[in-house]
């Protein structure tokens, strides 16, 4: 009998779940991590290769799939990811193991867009100072940030960023977007506008990353792109702290260059409590959640088994796969 470890903390000890249902159903003994916590990706090399043995596919969180881990791991034939991220799996080591690692592109891209708007409503209406004070007693009024006719600029316009266009379009928002493969016939349902990346920054009222932390994108927002962003503008990131340079960010919203700031994501997770941005009110905070709400969880475990159980039966999960390049003579058996 094949066995699965499941490690993201909100996917544990759920023996209801219909992802067990569907694992066991298939034949597959489920398996938790000793620490519910080891999906944060704190721990040693030597404590997830501890953790892997033995285990025949993996439903993934946060922890650090590196070179050496799979060098160690002779059993392990797939990775699925509960997400759509993937940049804590080496994926040139996975694919030299010949091992499919999949994510859940269909589960959450709703849940990340509703958090984007979140943000956004958090910083446009002041929604955390404004608690804080009427706690206090403070019943002053200050005036909040229109949302309706502004623009909101989404650099990335995959599935993520395509539902986020949904939402800022219904809230009678103008939405540009800077996307390297565009999808024309979705651009002119909703009236999106594709610009070149200076267009983005310049023109953009609030603007939300949607993209892959990769070699190309990682640090891309430094203090020369906070520089040629619209002054008094607004940054949203729900896709990875590593795509921002916190300390260059923490100077543009210190000189009002950028108003405001709404991060779901940071260069380190947990982020320090001695981090500085966290001192700062015009910044609203949401400990990478984004894409986590109570359906999207259920459904990535759903996804993420159902990508486990397609290779396990010899089906390949077309579009799920990252290193697809696997697909032609793969199977489960070593």
């Amino acid at each position: 009998m094949p066995d699965v470890l499941i490690t993201p903390e909100k996917l544990l000890n759920q023996p209801a779940a219909p992802y067990i249902r569907l694992l066991q159903e298939a034949g597959f003994q489920i398996r938790y991590p000793d620490d519910p916590q080891f999906t944060r990706g704190h721990g040693t090399e030597e404590e997830t290769i501890r953790q892997l043995q033995g285990v025949d596919a993996l439903i993934a969180g946060g922890e650090h799939i590196t070179p050496r881990v799979l060098d160690n791991v002779s059993n392990l034939r797939v990775i699925a990811r509960s997400g759509v991220g993937f940049d804590r799996v080496d994926i040139p080591a996975a694919t030299r193991h010949g091992i499919p690692v999949a994510i859940t592109p269909t589960s959450n891209h709703e849940a990340v867009a509703e958090q984007t708007l979140a943000l956004i409503f958090g910083v446009a209406k002041s929604v955390v100072i404004n608690d804080r004070r009427v706690r206090d007693g403070d019943w002053n009024h200050i005036l909040t940030r229109p949302i309706r006719g502004q623009t909101l600029g989404l650099f990335g316009l995959g599935r993520i960023g395509r539902s986020t266009a949904i939402r800022g379009r219904s809230l009678g928002m103008r939405v540009i977007a800077t996307e390297q493969f565009p999808d024309a016939e979705f651009l002119a349902a909703h009236a999106v506008e594709l610009v070149d990346f200076d267009r983005l920054l310049a023109e953009s009222d609030y603007l939300s990353i949607h993209c892959p932390l990769n070699a190309s994108t990682r640090d891309l927002f430094d203090a020369s792109v906070f520089d040629r962003m619209r002054r008094g503008s607004v940054l949203i990131n729900t896709a990875r702290g590593g795509l921002v340079v916190e300390d260059d960010l923490l100077a543009a919203l210190r000189s009002g260059q950028l108003s405001a700031a709404g991060l779901d994501v940071f260069a380190a997770e947990p982020t320090p409590v001695s981090n500085p941005l966290l001192k700062l009110d015009n910044v609203v905070l949401s400990p990478h959640l984004a894409g986590t709400d109570e359906r999207s969880m259920e459904d990535m475990g759903i996804e993420s088994a159902e990508n486990i159980i397609a290779l396990y039966s010899g089906d390949w999960p077309t579009g799920a796969i990252v290193n697809d390049e696997l697909r032609n003579g793969w199977t489960w058996a070593t």
